[in-house]
């Protein structure tokens, strides 16, 4: 058996444009799917998947550690994101491939069951873009919680940090402990609240302005405090903390990591496997974060091939956490694409089917073609004209 063809299929979902990927082997019938989804990167990466697409035609299928290795190592250049991202998505549908070949779904060939179901999360609005980002007054944000809620969902993250810059206004920080407070108050004690910094902080001392003010309030955890990449910045946030630190969905090489668990400078991380290199490398992540007593709450807040990877991926990972997902982002969701993910009480349940357990529907992808992502970036600018992080 041999891979015959590769082939992106971008389906756009306004918020981001998800990159589906297509193997093709020489056996009838017998294909993957995998996702290589990357916001405002979607030309590259498809590009990136055409490029890397020589180094692994004519290869076995089954053999995924040699043909990411291949990838890799036969680039020459870094590949970074964008390249990393293509790899991701080949790299999962070789798994779809792999358990379609063996008839069993992808979590019994990653070692097996460690959990009977998956905790998930998911965000306000369910994914739709201005709710995520734009809801920050207290009425419509505790009534998209109780929204979030009434669907069955036990825990949901949100963010509510204003634009800010290298220093924390005290009007800023008051208003953030505000939200955080009517959120609490309005989910109840049993609620998991995870709040995204996306970052924005740009220093240490602002970032722990914001976490001192949310901590009462028993946050699950507090994501991206500072910019990715800085590890002895992230040690120092991690060390005075009293809230738990993750971090991860933008560090794309083993390497990375391996900084931040060698300082201990987070509590969860977040590896995205849709671009840290997919399935094996993500698996790789998870043991190292395992042997710094570390859990990982993997990063998906993309299209429906990568969660149904990132259920594989929690069925069978004993250090996982908890699961992100936005299923239902778009109303055609489960039009595109059919799949496994099945929710009961704030759970995703086992799937059985063989390979990832998706079907796509090409030709409901073809309704919705490409398009430039809504640049929402651009509206991070504080009042002086400065721009900041996003």
């Amino acid at each position: 058996m041999k891979i015959v063809s590769v082939t992106t299929h971008v389906v756009n979902a306004e918020m981001r444009n998800w990159v589906f990927v297509k193997v093709q082997t020489d056996v009838p019938g017998l294909h993957g799917w995998g996702e290589a989804t990357l916001e405002w990167k979607t030309r590259s990466v498809a590009g990136a998947v055409e490029d890397l697409t020589p180094l692994i035609l004519g290869r076995s299928p089954l053999d995924i550690e040699q043909a990411v290795r291949a990838m890799r190592k036969q680039s020459f250049w870094r590949l970074g994101a964008i390249g990393m991202s293509a790899i991701s998505g080949i790299e999962l549908a070789l798994w779809d491939i792999a358990g379609k070949h063996f008839g069993v779904p992808v979590w019994q060939l990653l070692g097996g069951k460690v959990r009977e179901k998956v905790h998930v999360y998911t965000h306000l609005g369910f994914g739709d873009m201005r709710a995520v980002y734009e809801t920050d007054s207290v009425d419509p944000l505790v009534e998209r919680a109780h929204e979030v809620l009434a669907k069955g969902y036990t825990a949901f993250k949100v963010v509510i940090l204003p634009y800010v810059h290298a220093y924390a206004p005290r009007k800023a920080v008051s208003r953030v402990e505000r939200l955080m407070a009517a959120l609490r108050e309005a989910a109840g004690p049993d609620t998991e609240i995870m709040l995204d910094f996306h970052g924005k902080p740009g220093s240490v001392a602002t970032a722990l302005s914001f976490i001192e003010a949310v901590a009462p309030y028993g946050p699950m955890f507090v994501e991206e405090p500072i910019q990715p990449g800085d590890a002895r910045g992230m040690r120092q946030i991690t060390e005075r903390s009293r809230v738990p630190i993750a971090t991860g969905e933008r560090l794309v090489e083993r390497c990375e990591f391996e900084e931040h668990f060698h300082l201990r400078a987070m509590d969860i991380a977040q590896p995205d496997i849709c671009h840290c290199g997919g399935l094996l490398e993500a698996k790789k992540i998870a043991a190292m974060a395992e042997t710094a007593g570390m859990g990982v709450a993997p990063h998906n807040p993309l299209g429906p091939i990568a969660g149904a990877a990132a259920l594989h991926f929690a069925v069978s990972t004993p250090s996982h956490i908890i699961q992100e997902e936005m299923v239902g982002a778009v109303p055609w969701y489960f039009d595109v694409v059919s799949g496994p993910i099945e929710m009961a009480g704030g759970h995703w349940q086992i799937p059985e089917a063989p390979g990832l357990g998706i079907e796509v529907n090409e030709s409901e992808c073809a309704k919705h073609p490409f398009a430039p992502e809504v640049y929402h970036t651009a509206n991070a600018v504080l009042d002086d004209g400065t721009i900041v992080d996003w």
